[in-house]
């Protein structure tokens, strides 16, 4: 891969507050969607058929919780 794409940002799970490391989360699940489908035009062409598929919007929703588990765990957020 000529662009090399950074997938843990700071290289780092650690967050401040849990605020930060919902949006991480949020972050992490694009950048699998970005380097699993690397053509930004063709993320530009589905992205209407994910946005009106209530099964494709639960499993994103699905896949952003297991990233924040992920956070969550390195950071004791459950402590």
């Amino acid at each position: 891969m000529s662009d090399q794409v950074q997938l843990v940002p700071g290289n780092t799970l650690i967050t401040d507050t849990p605020e930060e490391g919902r949006q991480l989360a949020i972050k992490l699940a694009r950048l699998t969607i970005k380097i699993t489908q690397p053509d930004a035009a063709m993320r530009e062409k589905l992205r209407p058929v994910y946005a009106e598929n209530a099964s494709m919007l639960i499993v994103i929703g699905a896949t952003v919780a297991a990233e924040f588990a992920t956070i969550a765990q390195a950071n004791n957020y459950w402590r």
